[in-house]
């Protein structure tokens, strides 16, 4: 695999080449060949509101895959590309390092950065720390869906600007999602209010925002970024906690190895259970975002012993 600095060379590049002229985009307007309006993603949520906000009226691209984790995404020219000629790129600033250069390079006049309407956040639910070793804010808004709400109703305005001859529709789209993730927001609410225990204990800090609007305790193995593996004194600290708080359940997700997860439960007696930070779908997967959050829903009540 590319070093960073290799890899941040090698966007840099392909904007070049798309300045010059000499490589060619896979568009040349706004517009696909339908006539619809050309939206690019970072992944998977922001492809999820822009397609239940767009509808009809827009193409939607997300540059990460199913299956794979989106945190180190690596572009190819022909994404960067896309980049390039999108009406709108939907991002989040901070989490896919070689998007934010490919926007800085080719879209800053095109581009939304989800942070600008709901700022990330540290603290005690959202320990982590960046590649040199510093604390770094908690990219995982979406999981809460108040917060993902406010970045709905924000999409439809930013399609409307750009889009005008379809704003009416994007207006109403809009209105329909937050009411919808209002409503999910409602059961989670209800369905977490009265559970014997708070404590989730998980593989990686990914939870912080649900944990902060449902009134729970998250204990994370490793930081922000998945695939950082905890140290041994950091594994016998969380099974400390977790013994503390009678915990029955070791959290991992699905776009990552299990193995430390299960060495956590078989030391405390919990079991497993897959708790999804829906930073994309699996593989041939089936569901959207609604689907996923509330089979979490679920998992989290039966771990919790909620009532």
């Amino acid at each position: 695999m590319l070093s960073r600095s290799l890899q941040r060379a090698a966007v840099a590049g392909v904007a070049a080449l798309l300045a010059l002229g000499t490589l060619t985009a896979c568009s040349d307007s706004p517009a696909d060949t339908s006539g619809r309006f050309s939206v690019v993603t970072g992944f998977y949520p922001l492809q999820f509101v822009s397609e239940k906000v767009g509808g009809p009226d827009v193409h939607v691209v997300n540059l990460a895959q199913p299956g794979a984790e989106p945190h180190d995404m690596e572009l190819s020219p022909a994404q960067v590309a896309q980049v390039a000629n999108a009406g709108l790129v939907i991002y989040l600033k901070g989490f896919q390092p070689q998007l934010d250069e490919a926007v800085a390079q080719n879209a800053a006049d095109r581009a939304f950065d989800v942070a600008t309407v709901t700022p990330l956040v540290s603290g005690a639910n959202h320990e982590g720390a960046n590649e040199e070793g510093g604390s770094a804010p908690d990219p995982h808004v979406w999981l809460d869906p108040t917060r993902l709400a406010a970045i709905a109703g924000t999409v439809s305005h930013q399609l409307a600007e750009r889009d005008p001859a379809h704003a009416a529709a994007y207006a109403e789209r809009g209105n329909a999602l937050v009411a919808e993730l209002n409503k999910l927001d409602a059961e989670f609410t209800a369905g977490l209010a009265d559970c014997r225990r708070h404590e989730i204990v998980t593989s990686h800090a990914a939870f912080g925002y649900l944990a902060d609007r449902y009134k729970l305790k998250q204990i994370a193995l490793s930081g922000l970024t998945p695939d950082t593996e905890p140290t041994p004194q950091q594994v016998a600290a969380v099974a400390a906690e977790a013994r503390k708080y009678g915990a029955t359940t070791i959290f991992f997700e699905t776009l990552v190895s299990p193995k430390v997860a299960q060495t956590l439960a078989e030391q405390v007696g919990a079991k497993t259970a897959v708790l999804d930070p829906l930073e994309g779908l699996a593989e041939g997967g089936t569901g959207d975002y609604f689907s996923v959050m509330r089979t979490n829903l679920a998992t989290l009540r039966t771990a919790l012993g909620c009532s």
